[in-house]
């Protein structure tokens, strides 16, 4: 500081004929004595015994944040501007309650926005905190958790010290330490109250964990030892950006009791650089202190102390920033105009300055220094913010402060984070350091909170089926869409599978089998039967209605195939009328054989004329009839309702199951039932006709079909309601087959077997033998066409 005000005092450029003073006093970083000082200096601006008014136009003060805020506190009502050099709360930025305080150093706010910065960049999610006991670290600790929390990281523990503490308080945040997983911790703490844990996290060897570190002390002389290196070494931490001050070595160099023994502090910082005190001319001492005198000869010209190192200067700067703000402020208020201005002319008298005035000139200053460094302070009184990312490294036996990384913030709120991770050297390796509570949780997984724990604390648990996570980390399962299902891994919406009924799949050959195998079956009986027309056996079954019925059944036994295959509109709407139509035929043709057959023997007589009745004519009547009504059942049911494709979710979460909705389900069992009235119908007329006396008695084979057909389609309606997806297919495939199979066997094969095996019975004697025994004219015999 002393240095600056003299730089500015001999520059003819600032303050022509106006020389800058001082006032030094010390508070001991303890903010009672702060608040002493302050209330001295508040007396001094009443009146204080000064040949120079004003007493005071501004403060630099103070490097703690705790005294800051008593300082300012204290000051704020005199209007006096203050200018802080290493006081980094960010409650100090609150104009409302400290409107004259300033800093040449950025608050904590952007502090805790770089560390939260850190963090996020390493991935490190659960980390420890130390803060200290007072405004510094109370502050800076919640505005760097907020940041934290933020982006999902979790503080497992905080602990707190100060360098009043007792013995026993620090090894209780020792034990924390020592009891918490975590492989990160921040010490959010001023050097002075950090090292005596430090010391005492050194002396038990407490290793492989990745300090942290604020600017107050990551640069600290007394901590940076290479006996602190085994516990410390790798620390990462923010610190101000550097600056070398050419001018500063010489000025310190240049330092003498003997030339000046009135200059401030020269005495006491003489006797700290060469453990002797400089006694002036004609001062004599006790015997006591007599070895403790210097020689005279003593010089710092050729001193490699530490203090001298001029071209890494950080608080320093800070301070020689503050310096030139309050010298540029006073000169603007003063001649009216800028520093970079010629022929400077006072516009008021020095006497008249007030330290409100000062303050409003100070908000207003912006220049550029020597170094290009542009001096502002924002609305809140802070600087912008810049760090250098600093690393301790030990270096041939001295710890070094490595830089190896930028934090830049601008003025839109954005920032900029640098580092250049090849420069680290971290104290658990190569390997960037991991700290989490919980793994993150893979893909197919979502994260459980552990009750009781901390956020960042969780079980991974698998994600239900129909769910995914295709992300790590995931909060939650997202549902697959309804026509996809999850993979195996959970991690992926695959396409769910179409299911119905094929061709290549063993049901589907089968069916298919037994479909071409049943309507060559009912082909062959129809050559047979037209090759064998004229015999008895074939006259006798009425080989007109025959052919109708064999040619119904052969499309029976071709309607299955209509079932076969993936669904679609025109197969849907085909399956179900064909299979009405066809077995409206069929039942048909039945009915009108048992009608006859009924007819013609309950007649008293064989060759009545109850049995002409029922000719040819008639017999297609009844067949087209019963079929036309069925027709018009399904025009109206494919006018008003007709069956469509479906895609049916409701049997498995893994299938989609193609089927046709049959529209109308009154349509549907109207079609059914007109089948089953029919059945019924012709059921009932051949049981009446079953004792009828022939060798072929046609009736019984009708019964025992219609019984076997009737048995089948009962038991096909609960079947077809509770089988799912292709089963449903299946099983009305099932009851097409075989009441067709019933009816073709039942009524064709004992025919069948007589024309073939037994032609010697396919005689008309042999047929109606029975018959001309009752009645006794043979000449009466019927005759079936």
């Amino acid at each position: 500081m002393i240095f600056a005000i003299e730089e500015i005092n001999k520059d003819p450029a600032f303050l022509p004929n106006v020389s800058l003073g001082y006032r030094i006093l010390d508070s001991c970083a303890s903010p009672t004595n702060a608040l002493r000082t302050a209330l001295t200096l508040a007396g001094g601006l009443q009146g204080m015994g000064s040949p120079c008014p004003p007493a005071i136009s501004a403060l630099i003060a103070e490097s703690g944040s705790s005294q800051s805020v008593v300082v300012a506190g204290a000051l704020g009502p005199f209007q006096l501007p203050i200018i802080s050099y290493f006081s980094t709360c960010a409650c100090l930025s609150n104009r409302a309650k400290f409107p004259t305080f300033f800093r040449t150093i950025p608050s904590d706010y952007f502090q805790a926005k770089a560390l939260a910065a850190l963090v996020k960049h390493f991935g490190w999610k659960w980390i420890g905190a130390i803060q200290s006991d007072n405004d510094y670290g109370r502050n800076g600790m919640q505005a760097f958790t907020e940041e934290v929390q933020k982006i999902g990281v979790c503080v497992a523990f905080v602990g707190t010290v100060l360098r009043t503490y007792s013995m026993s308080k620090i090894l209780d945040v020792v034990e924390m330490i020592k009891q918490s997983s975590v492989k990160v911790i921040l010490a959010f703490v001023p050097e002075g109250d950090f090292y005596p844990l430090m010391k005492e996290v050194s002396r038990q060897n407490i290793t492989g964990i990745q300090w942290i570190a604020s600017e107050a002390w990551i640069t600290a002389a007394r901590p940076s030892t290479p006996e602190m290196f085994p516990a410390f070494g790798g620390t990462l931490g923010f610190v101000v950006q550097k600056m070398a001050i050419p001018d500063l070595q010489p000025f310190l160099r240049k330092i003498n009791p003997y030339t000046d023994p009135n200059a401030a502090f020269v005495k006491d910082f003489w006797e700290a650089m060469f453990g002797c005190r400089p006694v002036s001319t004609g001062i004599y001492r006790d015997s006591s202190e007599i070895n403790k005198i210097c020689q005279g000869n003593e010089t710092l010209m050729n001193s490699q102390d530490v203090f001298f190192k001029v071209t890494e200067l950080r608080v320093s700067y800070n301070v020689y920033k503050a310096v030139y703000a309050i010298a540029h402020a006073l000169h603007e208020l003063v001649f009216c105009q800028s520093v970079d201005r010629k022929s400077a002319r006072p516009c008021m008298n020095v006497s008249e300055i007030h330290p409100k005035e000062v303050t409003e000139y100070v908000k207003r200053v912006n220049f550029s220094n020597r170094f290009g460094d542009n001096v502002f302070f924002d609305e809140d009184g802070d600087p912008p913010a810049s760090y250098d990312i600093i690393n301790w490294q030990l270096d041939n036996g001295k710890v070094q402060h490595v830089t190896v990384g930028q934090f830049i913030s601008t003025q839109s709120g954005n920032y900029k984070l640098q580092i250049d991770e090849e420069k680290i050297i971290w104290m658990t390796g190569q390997m960037v350091p991991k700290s989490v509570c919980s793994d993150v949780c893979p893909t197919g997984t979502w994260k459980a909170s552990i009750r009781g724990k901390a956020t960042c604390c969780f079980d991974c648990i698998p994600c239900a089926d129909g769910t995914i996570s295709n992300s790590t980390g995931a909060a939650d399962c997202e549902p697959c869409p309804q026509e996809y299902w999850s993979n195996e891994r959970k991690d992926e919406c695959i396409p769910k599978k179409k299911e119905f009924l094929t061709y290549s799949e063993p049901m589907g050959i089968i069916l298919t089998v037994l479909s071409l195998l049943g309507a060559s079956l009912s082909l062959i009986t129809m050559v047979v039967f037209i090759h064998f027309k004229e015999t008895p056996v074939v006259k006798a079954s009425n080989s007109e209605l025959s052919c109708f019925l064999l040619f119904s059944l052969f499309l029976c036994f071709i309607c299955p195939l209509t079932f076969i295959g993936r669904p679609t509109l025109w197969t849907c709407m085909l399956r179900h009328t064909a299979f009405g139509i066809t077995f409206a035929l069929c039942i048909s043709c039945v009915l009108g054989k048992t009608t006859v057959v009924v007819t013609a023997f309950k007649a008293r007589h064989p060759g009545n004329k109850a049995a002409r009745k029922f000719g040819p004519v008639q017999q297609r009547i009844i067949v087209c009839s019963c079929t036309v009504i069925q027709v018009v059942i399904c025009i109206l049911w494919l006018s008003l309702s007709p069956p469509f494709p479906e895609k049916v979710f409701r049997y498995s979460n893994k299938k989609i199951i193609l089927e046709c909705n049959t529209g109308s389900e009154a349509a549907f069992y109207v079609v059914l039932g007109y089948i089953g009235v029919l059945a019924v119908i012709c059921l009932v007329f051949a049981f009446l006709a079953r004792k009828l006396p022939d060798n072929f008695n046609e009736a019984k084979c009708i019964t025992f079909s219609m019984l076997i057909f009737c048995a089948v389609w009962i038991t096909f309606i609960p079947a077809y309601v509770s089988s799912p997806g292709k089963f449903t297919v299946a099983v009305e495939i099932f009851a097409i087959l075989s009441s067709t199979f019933g009816l073709l066997i039942c009524i064709f094969a004992p025919k069948c077997y007589i024309i073939l095996i037994k032609p010697e019975k396919n005689t008309k004697s042999h047929v109606l033998g029975p018959i001309l025994n009752k009645y006794g004219h043979r000449k009466n015999s019927v005759d079936f066409r």
